[in-house]
């Protein structure tokens, strides 16, 4: 008896996905609840779950597809023996593939799959599936993924991993005597180049960000943030801190707090424009923008004016590590009045951040440098950060954007502030 496996609800007012990678293959067991696909929205990649035990017995559709909510995506034939492992396997596929299953297609073998597709791990059993990202990597690097431990969901490979374990490969080479046999040629004057499908993420927030551009009337004014005193606090309160919260003291708490502060006084950095309406709110849901392997995803801190330090961290924490595990859902990032996009983690001094539409403000933060300023007609070294605030020049005034700002500037120059609410 074979079961048909479909494109489940993938959201509110979302009626379609994309494939984005195959996890199992024709011919290969499932568990009940084990995923078989990985479909990609608007705004997260959804794993298909199979709903019952048996083998893979057909794949409807091909990566790259779009399909609707409802449409077939693969059948499994409940109870089926499940299909050969390690050297069985491998024999079975040098001998033509598995019964039933099709021919490797051309651009499989094109992407390097023969080289790398199926392998041991360690104890001869099961194989890994590579996302395209991850095979493009392992192409690039020229690395042995079955020598990499993985860091994603179900120790899967991520691009990361790839490009780690290249960097050490690189270290470990440059520090081993250099031998004496004659160097490899190397061609000269090869130019290539690689045409890839953007991502359905990629395109929706390509369209998002230049729809925001289009629509809104976008200013940034800037500032700049003495950090001594957060640094001072972490340092100090860090080993209590992260003793009774299980959850380090990081920088994103003290400015999601300030801002907090700042859009109570400026309630229209929180509004939004809806036709000739503005829509006010009476709480604070930050958007915090997260880099996943599949592009900028925004999850939702839900009313951060009414958290603390500690779980405002933890959802941070929590949402930095589903980004990176593709495991962040639709309601995860639903909403949001507010946005903080921390450019410095990658090293940027200074930016002019796009708000997420249909909010109306964003807060850049960069990296901290030392440089010197003028203290009580003094100069001194300090930890220094710029931030920035894009808004809407339709709804938020100059002053009100710059006030908003300041105070953001106080809260952090003077945490306490955020004790008493001033």
């Amino acid at each position: 008896m074979a079961t048909e496996i479909t494109v489940p609800q993938l959201g509110e007012s979302v009626t379609e996905g994309t494939i984005a990678e195959w996890l199992k293959q024709p011919g290969d067991a499932v568990a009940v609840d084990e995923p078989i696909v990985s479909l990609e929205t608007d705004k997260v990649a959804v794993e298909v779950p199979s709903p019952v035990a048996g083998v893979i017995e057909e794949l409807r559709a091909d990566v790259g597809d779009t399909v609707e909510v409802g449409a077939v995506l693969a059948t499994v034939a409940e109870g089926a023996a499940p299909a050969a492992k390690g050297k069985e396997a491998n024999r079975d596929q040098g001998e033509g593939g598995k019964k039933g299953a099709e021919p490797a297609k051309a651009k499989d073998a094109d992407a390097g799959q023969a080289a790398y597709g199926n392998h041991d791990e360690g104890t001869g059993e099961g194989s890994q599936t590579l996302s395209p990202a991850v095979r493009r990597a392992v192409l690039e690097y020229g690395v042995d993924p079955s020598s990499i431990k993985g860091s994603g969901k179900d120790g899967r490979l991520t691009k990361e991993d790839v490009i780690a374990a290249a960097k050490n490969k690189d270290d470990s080479a440059s520090s081993a005597p250099t031998p004496s046999a004659a160097p490899a040629t190397v061609s000269s004057g090869e130019r290539r180049e690689e045409r890839v499908k953007m991502t359905r993420m990629r395109q929706t927030i390509a369209k998002r960000l230049k729809g925001a551009q289009d629509n809104a009337a976008l200013l940034t004014t800037f500032n700049d943030v003495d950090m001594s005193a957060v640094m001072e606090a972490r340092e100090k309160y860090k080993d209590l801190f992260a003793k009774k919260h299980d959850i380090k003291l990081g920088f994103m708490g003290f400015f999601a707090k300030a801002a907090c502060l700042a859009l109570k006084d400026v309630p229209a950095a929180n509004a939004y424009i809806e036709g000739d309406e503005i829509v006010y709110h009476d709480y604070v849901d930050i958007s915090v923008a997260v880099s996943a392997p599949n592009g900028l995803v925004v999850p939702v801190i839900r009313d951060a004016d009414k958290k603390g330090f500690a779980r405002i961290e933890k959802d941070i924490a929590d949402f930095g590590s589903r980004a990176r595990d593709g495991t962040l859902t639709m309601e995860d990032m639903k909403g949001g009045t507010f946005t903080i996009s921390n450019g410095g983690v990658f090293g940027s001094l200074m930016s002019t951040p796009i708000i997420n539409p249909p909010q109306s403000a964003v807060l850049g933060l960069h990296r901290i440098e030392d440089r010197p300023v003028a203290i009580d007609g003094k100069v001194e070294i300090r930890p220094m950060m710029y931030i920035a605030l894009s808004y809407d020049h339709r709804l938020i005034d100059g002053r009100e954007a710059v006030t908003a700002l300041k105070i953001i500037k106080e809260a952090i120059e003077d945490p306490t502030r955020m004790l008493i609410d001033l």
